[in-house]
């Protein structure tokens, strides 16, 4: 199985490659809540091994980090996240992979379609992108990728498949909470730190 998990791994970085969607960043670089979050992503991804407790699931981050930098990017920068946090965390190539598909790819592109699904048959407005895309997209999509990482790890540290699949869902709740709120921060404050949000798609004209 780990290598069906090297062959995905390595079609989503090629695919976002050769989308270049550095060329999207401006002159002055990434905006500084980018690199922040993608800097804190590795202390979320290994927090079960920092503390020693399986139990303890990791929250993924991968969603907000879509939605802030768009697929391919945030598929890109998840790379370093992966192998940061399995020199942080001790953890050999084939679980940083897992981690990096699991935590990152699976997750990021569930909330990609539901993004896509929400934008096409609900009203384009930006509680709808709030509500919608930041908070119960994040939520599912970390529910569906948590219940099927269950499945396929369910002797992971002698944790059956009901309880990793409840502390993934409990992590991926955590998570659409924690990017619901910023979402809505930066939609409110700062709508130019989310690469997948636009004032003239989400905000009537009267409203402007």
């Amino acid at each position: 199985m780990d290598w069906i998990q090297a062959v995905v791994a390595a079609l989503v970085v090629s695919a976002a490659a050769a989308l270049r969607p550095w060329r999207g960043v401006g002159p002055h670089g990434p905006p500084w809540p980018w690199l922040a979050w993608w800097i804190l992503l590795p202390a979320l991804w290994g927090a079960d091994r920092y503390v020693d407790m399986p139990a303890a699931q990791p929250l993924s981050g991968a969603c907000l980090l879509m939605l802030m930098c768009g697929w391919p990017m945030a598929m890109l920068a998840l790379v370093p996240v992966a192998a940061v946090t399995a020199l942080l965390a001790g953890l050999s190539p084939g679980e940083a992979v897992d981690r990096f598909v699991w935590l990152g790819v699976v997750p990021a592109t569930l909330a990609l379609g539901l993004g896509a699904a929400i934008r096409r048959w609900l009203p384009n407005h930006l509680m709808v992108f709030i509500l919608g895309r930041g908070f119960f997209a994040t939520a599912i999509a970390g529910t569906l990728a948590g219940t099927a990482a269950a499945l396929m790890h369910a002797d992971l540290a002698g944790l059956g498949v009901g309880d990793l699949a409840l502390g993934r869902w409990l992590a991926a709740w955590g998570d659409a909470w924690l990017s619901g709120m910023i979402v809505a921060i930066f939609v409110a404050f700062r709508p130019e730190w989310l690469a997948t949000y636009a004032d003239r798609i989400y905000l009537p004209v009267e409203q402007r």
